[in-house]
């Protein structure tokens, strides 16, 4: 008896596992398209702005949640590239993990949360430089 309670304890921890597992894997990959999604439509003002000199500005519905984790994404630069980032869970100071790169020579800034509404993309030129700011609609 104890050596069958020892091995279904077993399976079942092995299969909650590999179900935290599966999770975390689709959620990860949920939030890499829509920072992918994002990345995009910022790539794509920044060219109809840098090609027609006007501001531009979309709105995006995301989802409010990835799972039933919230999440963050960011649009940001250093002084040699720019780039959208994001991840699950609460906000960091630190570069998040999953990242994509816009074109150098743009500048970006602005961070949109889950559940907070519509996210905004807005792309205009600011002296010689294509700025794409990243904000939210919600409060």
């Amino acid at each position: 008896m104890v050596a069958l309670a020892a091995v279904g304890s077993l399976l079942v921890a092995t299969v909650n596992s590999y179900t935290i597992t599966l999770r975390t894997t689709s959620e990860t990959q949920q939030l890499n398209n829509l920072i992918n999604q994002v990345a995009a439509k910022g790539n794509e003002l920044l060219t109809t702005t840098a090609a027609t000199n006007y501001s531009i500005r979309v709105y995006l519905q995301l989802p409010a949640t990835i799972g039933y984790q919230q999440y963050w994404i960011r649009a940001t630069n250093d002084s040699s590239s720019t780039w959208i980032e994001g991840s699950l869970g609460q906000m960091t100071v630190n570069r998040a993990p999953n990242q994509v790169f816009l074109p150098k020579g743009t500048s970006a800034s602005g961070y949109f949360v889950g559940g907070y509404g519509s996210a905004i993309l807005e792309s205009y030129v600011n002296g010689s430089t294509l700025q794409l700011n990243l904000a939210s609609s919600g409060g």
